[in-house]
């Protein structure tokens, strides 16, 4: 192998040469490479043939110097060019070529040492290029008497190319590093410095088993030359211990610490700003076609939330389309999509003042095929209000008859949300001639229904109206039929005779993303819901699960007003920056950067199976819904039976599970979802089970078994 060797000669010592002279003549005695021509004044080129100025050293076509011993005479030491054949040249330089006569190579091998083709560019570097192999060749042959001994390389120390190497190998792989974060010393090796850049609780470590080392450092040359040759062993170890994990955002929310004794900021005990009620959400649920949009359009249209001018728009749109009766239920209803089918799709909000309560009305999907959006909706609700059509047959259908309809469905998931205090509204009274026998029978069947839901007796408001004929929303029914049976209270007046929830602020921040908003035009990212726990600002930091990304608060939205500071119960729109919206989605949670939710692919439920005609079996195909969140799941263990009035284990791994059975069941997640046991968090501690298109399970989570990555 040929290895090309560069020498460089120190210009910056060389003494002043005039114009048009470019190398001193007293470097060497340079090989004949030129014969003499004719023509005076001019030197005849051996390689090109071409007659050059006597004043050039070297060929202008092809740069080889031209003939040493008839520019200069080394014996006499006269000058010329106006050099002098003693000027200083690099010790490089005269080593290699500053020889006595009879020491000078053959010109025949020096001819093949210089390259003719770039001669004039190491000319003009300083530089003279040679092959190595010919130069010990030359400097070892019989004619050179002077010894030269070129000892080889033994390869028992890294050489400089291997040092070099190593480095940029180890540059490649590093992390990255903030300038000023490290101190290295001139005088230290590259041990010292990767120390440097460990983390705390591994700096301690690796200093104690290195103190004895760095302790006694040598500069000296044998001392770097064991050190640079443990550097790829001390590189690759330290590398090691460096290491990124992949998910490095999911390795945060592992290792917070759940010891952490959070400690609530003052402005977040402040009391409540001033002249604002306490906020109720209010679900509006029942099953489909038994008037829930319309009490809500009326309910608001009566107390002044609805325009005169948006209300006869509304009148006249559904007049044209043989709708007229759905004039009050437009005003929940607002997509094109909701008005032709004639049914509630999503949860719509809507806010208004009580005498006692800031109320905001989530009018829910009764549709057997919405009934994920109903869950997703509801499950902020503080109380409820279940709607129920009171004309005949249409009260039969909502209670199942043979199946479970969707009156029963969502009495179920309501008290399964937490919500313990219910409004039971018999609309539709108008059609039944206001019968009390009519009511009476319903709240029999109902309220028997409503027992084993474990709803208490005094949590449950029983009120006659009808929204079409406006009797008994905000005032006392009119009609004689209602009043002379029912002196009870208004539904306005049952809304304000419930008691307020409570509100823990004092907690960490906990705000399960009900929906997201995405603003491409501006470049943010909004997300509603209800604030579970703690409280939010403007500006302060909050922690995105899964995806584990900080984010900003830039602005926060309540009842489609700015506020600076919401609190736990709000209902909020919060808009944030410095996150990508593709890792914000609904499902998703807002919490305290140092207290993080887990975000778990496997679980066990306590659950209570409903009234099903398909048993739970191992391998069962379900969909789990966990506050907003909902993950395709399969059963994988159904561990026991539980005695539903002791909650004793009565038996050990059934076969399957039927209808109204409590078990203790594992899942397993196909995705993963941000979750925490019931018993630790009671708003993500909740779990619904559906298949088919029905819910077959209700339930809590008890343990997490597998947290995702």
């Amino acid at each position: 192998m040929l290895r090309k060797l560069n020498y460089e000669l120190d210009y910056d010592i060389y003494d002043e040469y005039d114009d048009g002279n470019d190398m001193e003549a007293s470097v060497g005695k340079l090989p004949l490479l030129d014969k003499p021509t004719g023509k005076p004044g001019f030197w005849h080129c051996s390689i090109c043939t071409n007659n050059n100025d006597e004043s050039l050293l070297s060929c202008d076509t092809c740069g080889v110097f031209r003939d040493s011993t008839g520019i200069i005479d080394n014996d006499s030491g006269e000058k010329v060019y106006g050099k002098s054949k003693d000027s200083r040249a690099s010790v490089m330089a005269r080593s290699l070529f500053a020889l006595s006569p009879h020491q000078m190579p053959k010109p025949a091998v020096i001819s093949d040492i210089f390259l003719a083709k770039e001669a004039v560019k190491s000319h003009e570097k300083g530089c003279i290029e040679a092959y190595f192999n010919d130069l010990q060749k030359t400097f070892t042959s019989p004619h050179c008497n002077h010894s030269i001994n070129i000892a080889p390389f033994k390869f028992d120390t890294p050489s400089p190319d291997d040092i070099v190497s190593s480095g940029k190998n180890a540059a490649r792989n590093f992390p990255k590093v903030p300038l000023g974060s490290t101190k290295a010393s001139s005088n230290i090796t590259g041990k010292k410095e990767i120390v440097n850049l460990l983390p705390v609780n591994e700096v301690s470590n690796s200093s104690s088993a290195s103190s004895s080392k760095d302790n006694h450092i040598d500069v000296s040359e044998s001392s770097n030359s064991r050190d640079y040759e443990d550097a790829p062993q001390i590189i690759a170890d330290d590398l090691h211990r460096l290491k990124l994990d992949k998910n490095s955002k999911d390795n945060r929310s592992k290792k917070a610490s759940r010891n952490v004794q959070y400690k609530p900021e003052k402005w977040m005990l402040s009391d409540q700003e001033q002249g604002i009620s306490s906020q109720l959400n209010l679900a509006v649920v029942g099953h489909v076609d038994s008037g829930k949009s319309t009490l809500c359009g009326r309910l608001l249209h009566l107390l002044g939330r609805i325009s005169k001018k948006q209300m006869h728009k509304n009148e006249k749109e559904a007049k044209e389309k043989g709708k007229g009766s759905f004039a009050y239920a437009w005003a929940m209803d607002e997509s094109a999509e909701e008005r032709q089918r004639g049914i509630t799709m999503t949860v719509a909000v809507a806010y208004f003042d009580s005498k006692k309560f800031r109320v905001v009305l989530l009018d829910s999907p009764g549709h057997k095929d919405f009934v994920p959006n109903m869950i997703s909706g509801a499950t902020q609700a503080d109380a409820a209000v279940l709607v129920v059509d009171a004309s005949v047959g249409s009260f039969e259908a909502g209670m199942g008859g043979n199946s479970v309809g969707q009156t029963k469905e969502h009495a179920q998931l309501i008290r399964s949300f937490g919500v313990e205090q219910i409004i039971v509204a018999v609309n539709k009274m108008d059609l039944v001639e206001f019968s009390k026998e009519r009511f009476d029978f319903i709240k029999l069947q109902l309220g028997l229904f409503l027992c084993s839901c474990k709803f208490k007796e005094s949590s449950v408001a029983w009120i006659p109206l009808s929204a079409m004929e406006n009797q008994n929303l905000v005032t006392t029914a009119s009609d004689v039929r209602l009043s002379s049976w029912y002196q009870g209270f208004c539904l306005l007046d049952a809304i304000d005779s419930l008691k307020p929830p409570q509100r823990d602020v004092s907690k960490p921040l906990l705000l399960p993303i009900c929906d997201v908003v995405i603003s491409h035009f501006v470049g943010q990212v909004a997300v509603c819901g209800k604030l579970e726990f703690g409280a939010l600002r403007a500006s302060s930091k909050v922690l995105v699960m899964p995806s584990g990304d900080l984010a900003t608060v830039q602005t926060i939205q309540r009842d489609y007003c700015p506020c600076t500071i919401a609190k736990a119960g709000d209902n909020v729109a919060v808009s944030l920056q410095g996150i990508d919206a593709g890792h914000v989605m609904p499902g998703g949670v807002l919490c305290h950067p140092d207290l993080p939710v887990t975000v778990a692919s496997s679980l066990e439920l306590k659950i209570l199976v409903l009234d099903i005609v398909t048993p739970i079996l191992v391998g069962s195909q379900v969909e789990i819904h966990i506050h907003h969140a909902k993950e395709a799941a399969r059963v994988t263990k159904i561990l026991s039976l539980l005695d539903q009035k002791s909650g004793k284990v009565s038996r050990n791994a059934p076969r399957i599970l039927t209808a109204r059975q409590s078990a203790i069941i594992e899942v397993a997640l196909d995705g993963t979802v941000c979750v925490e046991e019931f018993s630790v968090c009671r708003a993500l501690g909740r779990a619904f089970l559906r298949a088919s298109g029905s819910t077959i399970a209700v339930g809590i989570v008890t343990r997490v078994l597998e947290q995702g990555s």
